[in-house]
């Protein structure tokens, strides 16, 4: 194995780690940001466990790509020193570009998203309405025999 491709694996494996300390960050931000009595603030240990084992498999992958799976001893300090990175130099950047991604994208999905279930609520409370309207002489009109037809006994 040449020194270039030494090289470029162990700038793969500190960019795996930087990758790997911003998903943990997201996930655990994630969790925080979550109500206290919900189910992500719940789960929050698995999610973090699930969160662990696809940055492993991830890295693996990685691994794969880069020099066909060999793991090498320097692998898990290149991984731990790319989340020091992450923790001292890209935590505010990514931070910065999460909540631009937020703000961009997800609120206002979410907010047509619930304005689409408004609209379908609205038109369904509607609907109900116009059957009750409708349906309010033949009630009537029930209530009305069932009185004259089966009258109660009295004691």
């Amino acid at each position: 194995m040449s020194l270039s491709v030494q090289f470029l694996s162990l700038l793969a494996m500190i960019g795996t780690g930087i990758v790997a300390g911003a998903f943990m960050d997201m996930i655990g931000t994630g969790t925080a940001q979550a109500g206290k009595k919900s189910i992500i603030r719940k789960r929050a240990a698995w999610l973090e466990v699930i969160g662990w084992v696809l940055v492993g498999c991830w890295t693996f992958y990685i691994l794969y790509l880069v020099r066909d799976g060999a793991w090498r001893i320097y692998d898990p300090f290149a991984q731990i020193s790319g989340m020091l990175l992450y923790v001292t130099i890209f935590y505010k950047p990514f931070r910065l570009f999460g909540r631009i991604l937020l703000l961009v994208f997800v609120k206002p999905l979410w907010f047509i998203a619930r304005l689409i279930v408004s609209i379908i609520r609205y038109i369904v409370r509607f609907i109900v309405k116009v059957i009750k309207v409708l349906f309010t002489p033949f009630v009537k009109l029930y209530r009305i025999v069932s009185r004259k037809l089966f009258k109660r006994r009295a004691k």
